[in-house]
């Protein structure tokens, strides 16, 4: 059955050292959860209360260890990203490839791995971290859009072959956050990441299948149904 509380949670955040991963990790750890905090390097995990653990989602053997230590999770909050902003006609192909085996095959890669662990411990939920850019594509940006835009199909697919198995699956779409990966842009643009991971978590506990983490993605959203010029 899917997890509807954090009421004997036991997670697994990938990407969780730093910006929005961290604070998916602190604010489980706050709502009573058992937390694994996976990351390239765990040494740099520093946050009281979580299980700092080998995590590099682009490593399929690491991948492996992980669902081999973590095998009482439940809950799987996909977060780990990658922004090269490489375009894709005239960015680096390593940038195009990398930006897609982090959001994709590595999102993919975590997922195969723990539904055995999920249905061994009875069934739980899964939070794939997307983006406003599943859906706006800026030139940009071309790498890092592909790779979120397949991110929502394949949660898409995931959440309905895994629904019978008792695995719900959602998908957080954000604009941006303040974090790292977006110093560049001025603050006044960015939402809190520790706002956003608790509007998450209680989507995710509630059942929902999408969640819209700020105003930008829910008329970006919205605007989907609009007719192309």
């Amino acid at each position: 059955m899917s997890v509807t509380t954090t009421e004997h949670v036991t997670a697994l955040v990938t990407g969780a050292n730093r910006g929005l991963g961290r604070r998916f990790a602190a604010e489980l750890v706050a709502r009573g959860a058992t937390v694994y905090a996976g990351a390239r390097r765990p040494e740099t995990v520093d946050l009281p209360g979580a299980i700092p653990i080998q995590l590099d989602v682009t490593d399929p053997d690491s991948v492996r260890r992980a669902a081999e230590i973590a095998g009482d999770v439940n809950v799987v909050v996909n977060n780990a990203g990658v922004s090269t902003r490489a375009s894709l006609v005239d960015g680096p192909i390593e940038d195009i490839r990398l930006e897609m085996e982090t959001h994709y095959f590595g999102t993919l890669s975590v997922i195969r791995a723990f539904v055995p662990v999920l249905e061994r411990n009875g069934g739980g939920s899964i939070l794939n971290v997307l983006s406003v850019l599943s859906w706006v594509h800026p030139h940009g940006s071309g790498a890092y859009s592909a790779a979120k835009a397949a991110g929502w199909a394949m949660t898409d697919a995931v959440r309905e072959e895994l629904a019978p198995r008792g695995i719900h699956v959602a998908a957080l779409h954000v604009g941006y956050l303040d974090t790292d990966m977006v110093s560049y842009i001025p603050a006044d643009q960015k939402s809190d990441p520790a706002v956003v991971a608790a509007l998450a978590l209680d989507g995710l506990f509630a059942g929902k299948r999408e969640i819209l983490g700020d105003e930008m993605t829910r008329a970006a959203r919205a605007a989907l149904s609009t007719p192309l010029g």
